[in-house]
């Protein structure tokens, strides 16, 4: 399948100037700074197919943002190369800007006094799309986001999932081959996050177009994106797809029950029982409700169960598959070998 987005070996690195205490430390950093080198991304390889959502996730300070702004061309690598769509985005950046769109979650590119319509009729100007062609951008715009309700709104008067709808159509408004989304759900309630999520789809689904996501929100990511690129600290620690994660990293299973006797909890004590470390087991509990997080590699599902209603009545319990967060969490403190 052919690459859209294509990246080899990048690595960018940032000079720090590490200055002493007091003025004889602001003197010397004056005049003779002490430099220290950081690796914002340290040596990170990977491509996207045509029409592929991925997932591009990490903590923060992990190296993201600046991953995506070399992709976009904002910055230089300093070694390694980045080509999307058979273009380097460092170099002619005015015609590679019209092969892509970016959503920025916090930042907007609309003008806040405007109209909306209005602004969307700048950006027809600065991207020259043509007068029937932004027509028919417009109504499949208005269809997909539903703009109608508030496309003669000022910007500045938009609710945070009305800004952010309207600015997944600027970014789209010049048909882009790429979609750059930078936590695009952030902040927004769960049916606004779901209209954001159907009309991304349907964006990809129809038109094909490429998407990048970044997020903490791992409900975006289990249901838009079918592979993910995790990194860590400047270097790539997963790429795979989601079920691959799960199944090679999610040993991790919860064991949720009910006490019918809450003072029955001191009874339990599952890390002496199967010789178990705080990296293999966690116990959380509410009043009566009792949630266990353990390692399969360390003891059984049946143990588990078995020696909980040997010792204490319960109610009722539920026992659950590992979650994408748990996992990233435990990929996160190097509980789990990539």
């Amino acid at each position: 399948m052919e690459n859209m987005i294509y990246a080899e070996n990048l690595r960018k690195e940032f000079k720090k100037i590490i200055k002493e205490p007091g003025v004889k430390g602001s003197v010397k950093a004056l005049f003779k700074p002490k430099k220290e080198i950081i690796k914002a991304v340290d040596g990170i390889s990977f491509s996207v197919p045509k029409g592929e959502i991925l997932g591009f996730i990490g903590p923060n300070g992990a190296g993201k943002s600046t991953v995506i702004k070399m992709l976009t061309g904002i910055l230089m690598p300093t070694s390694g190369k980045c080509v999307i769509n058979g273009q380097i985005p460092q170099e002619n950046r005015k015609n590679y800007v019209r092969e892509i769109g970016v959503v920025f979650g916090q930042r907007t590119q609309l003008w806040w006094d405007l109209a909306l319509r209005e602004t969307y009729a700048v950006l027809k100007e600065i991207y020259e799309v043509p007068d029937d062609r932004y027509k028919q951008r417009m109504a499949f715009l208005n269809e997909v986001l539903e703009l109608d309700d508030f496309i003669t709104s000022p910007v500045r008067t938009l609710s945070l999932g009305q800004r952010m709808r309207a600015d997944i159509a600027a970014a789209l408004l010049h048909s882009p081959k790429v979609l750059f989304l930078d936590e695009p759900t952030i902040g927004l309630d769960v049916v606004v996050k779901e209209n954001i999520r159907s009309a991304i789809r349907k964006i990809n689904r129809e038109e094909g177009t490429t998407v990048i996501l970044t997020t903490h929100d791992l409900a975006d990511i289990e249901l838009l994106c079918e592979r993910i690129v995790m990194i860590d600290k400047g270097k790539k620690v997963f790429d795979g797809g989601i079920e691959e994660l799960k199944h090679n990293f999610g040993n991790v299973r919860t064991f949720a029950f009910e006490l019918t006797n809450p003072d029955d909890f001191s009874k339990l004590d599952y890390r002496t029982k199967y010789r178990l470390s705080d990296d293999d087991i966690s116990v959380e509990r509410d009043k009566s409700c009792v949630t266990v997080k353990y390692s399969t590699d360390k003891v059984s599902v049946e143990d588990i169960v078995s020696y909980t209603l040997s010792a204490v009545h319960v109610k009722d319990m539920q026992i659950k598959d590992v979650e994408i967060e748990e996992i990233i969490k435990r990929l996160y403190r190097r509980e789990v070998e990539v």
